[in-house]
């Protein structure tokens, strides 16, 4: 896959309800679905840390601040220097928040949750786990998650990405 059909279905994910734009609400709403999926309240400070970032991530999209975010808009945002700049850390703290024993390292069921919560079908999760847990101990780590994400993102290769992207049925 390349990059421009890997921003499509990364686009298509996050425009939940179908219509073309990721609006703010959408976008938004990702914390809060993870936040309630692992059981966290909304003042847990792991929740607002993902807000905060996520908020900072939907500010950098949307080039002209019109509250919805196109994707020609997505498309020339995402890549390697959004990443970094500001979807590492979005990313990271959705992450954090589905690491409910904070050992640093997703178990296949709270990454089955976490990839749930955020539209992704069962089976995608599941096989997204086989595909990233490369040492088969039943466990992924942080960094090596958020390197599959920046792959997929940035040069449309990622066995864990493409897994959970595997199907146009999304939520």
């Amino acid at each position: 896959m390349d990059a421009i059909a890997a921003k499509r279905d990364i686009f298509t994910m996050l425009d939940a309800d179908g219509d073309g734009v990721i609006s703010r609400q959408e976008y938004l709403a990702r914390p809060e679905r993870a936040a309630a999926a692992t059981g966290r309240d909304r003042d847990d400070p792991l929740v607002s840390l993902a807000r905060t970032a996520h908020e900072r991530v939907y500010a950098s999209m949307d080039a002209n601040d019109d509250g919805k975010v196109t994707f020609e808009e997505y498309a020339a945002w995402a890549g390697a220097d959004a990443f970094d700049e500001v979807c590492r850390q979005a990313l990271g703290s959705l992450f954090d928040l589905a690491d409910t024993d904070s050992d640093g390292a997703l178990s296949q069921a709270e990454f089955t949750r976490l990839r749930e919560a955020l539209g992704n079908p069962l089976d995608h999760a599941n096989t997204a786990f086989e595909a990233l847990d490369a040492d088969g101990d039943g466990r992924i780590d942080r960094a090596a998650y958020l390197a599959s994400i920046r792959a997929y993102v940035t040069d449309g290769a990622s066995p864990m990405a493409e897994a959970l992207h595997n199907s146009t049925s999304r939520r």
